[in-house]
């Protein structure tokens, strides 16, 4: 078997309202599809990280970058074409947007091998730890609006996610400290005592004013503080951590197998978030993960994006052990937007209605159970979608 094609599919659509977190608003949804067919005519699908022109630059390295150096290998050579590749690219890209047009690449050809095999990729990596993952769902963006406006809003958004019947939920601040500390009270107000809720600050603050917000949100029992410094700010993770009895939750931008090993041996995070889209694929995922498992760090995936992150997602938190182990032991989530998402929620021949099992099953979602992925995207919806 060679590969034959590979393809960048960059999708986008104007959302029916602007959006926002701590470092931007925007208003159209972009997602980065990895085509890549073989001559035996099995097709894999993987997906890059990066919205809006970065996913239109990322098409560029995998188009006219990665694909001329793996075109003619045989797909289920995956470590050597990841080394070969990496190999390549390390003079000119390290981290960043070359690692993730390599992990679209990846993704993709662990499709492939679970299609050849006729399995799913989470029987590939290890066997099915669970058959069912159970989801958080993020929400409460910011908006054009006044701090009263966002107060009385996150509060019933925060309480729709729970009545809609997931297992916890997270929440944007970004408005400053002061203000980001009344969010975070309003949505502890909306979703009751007993039920979690967790902070995203996309690296927003110094670390005083983290710790500022760290220490209202351990008074107000949040399960983690995600990206509270910036992700070049190790001393700050550190400082947090020390002072802080919330999680300090983190690793969406680092990449690697030695991003992850550096900020993992710096004792920033108490629980990791690896991007599979970003950090290298699946192959490097795998790698990430050990890293975490020796040091006992739990996980929890970073999942942005359409079906096809959910999907490998869900085929990774399957097979995902759990760590340390016990009687009740605590399960891994799946992350979901419950924001507008027409890559997510239409693409798929198939759709994985996330959001109708959550209902149906106590905030639960099944594996799926079908080859590589176990997915079927739709090419008359990709064709529509697509940018020119």
């Amino acid at each position: 078997m060679k590969i034959t094609h590979i393809i960048s599919h960059v999708l986008q659509y104007d959302m029916p309202e602007e959006l926002g977190y701590s470092q931007q608003y925007y208003a159209r949804r972009t997602a980065h599809l990895v085509e890549v067919r073989t001559d035996e005519g099995i097709t894999g699908w993987g997906e890059c990280f990066g919205p809006g022109n970065v996913a239109r630059a990322n098409k560029g390295i995998v188009e006219t970058v990665i694909a001329p150096m793996i075109i003619g290998c045989d797909p289920l050579n995956r470590g050597p074409i990841w080394h070969k590749v990496y190999n390549l690219l390390r003079d000119h890209g390290q981290k960043g947007m070359p690692i993730q047009a390599l992990s679209g690449v990846d993704i993709a050809l662990w499709d492939i091998a679970g299609k050849v095999a006729g399995q799913p990729i989470c029987k590939l990596i290890g066997g099915k730890f669970r058959d069912q993952v159970p989801v958080y769902g993020y929400g409460m963006m910011l908006k054009r609006e006044s701090v009263d406006d966002h107060v009385a809003r996150f509060k019933e958004e925060a309480a729709a996610i729970r009545d809609a019947g997931f297992v916890a939920t997270k929440m944007k601040v970004g408005l400053g400290a002061r203000d980001d500390i009344r969010l975070a009270q309003a949505v502890r107000a909306g979703v009751g005592d007993d039920y979690r809720f967790m902070v995203d600050a996309n690296h927003c603050y110094t670390s005083d004013d983290a710790l500022e917000v760290g220490l209202a949100l351990d008074d107000l029992d949040a399960y983690w503080f995600e990206e509270p410094v910036a992700p070049e700010d190790r001393d700050g993770y550190k400082f947090l951590r020390s002072k802080l009895k919330t999680r300090i939750a983190g690793g969406e931008a680092e990449f690697t197998r030695w991003g992850w090993r550096d900020l993992l041996d710096a004792n920033c995070v108490s629980l990791a978030q690896p991007e599979v889209c970003a950090l290298g694929g699946i192959s490097e995922y795998l790698k990430v993960v050990a890293l975490c498992q020796a040091r006992f760090v739990p996980v929890v995936n970073h999942v942005w994006g359409s079906a096809v992150a959910v999907a490998t997602n869900l085929q990774l938190l399957a097979a995902l052990e759990p760590m340390p182990g016990g009687l009740v032991p605590v399960e891994p989530m799946l992350e979901f937007d419950t924001t507008d998402n027409k890559f997510r929620d239409d693409l798929l021949k198939e759709p994985l209605s996330i959001q109708g099992q959550v209902k149906a099953n106590n905030g639960f979602v099944k594996v799926p159970n079908g080859p590589g992925l176990g997915i079927d995207p739709d090419p008359d919806f990709i064709a529509h979608y697509e940018m020119g």
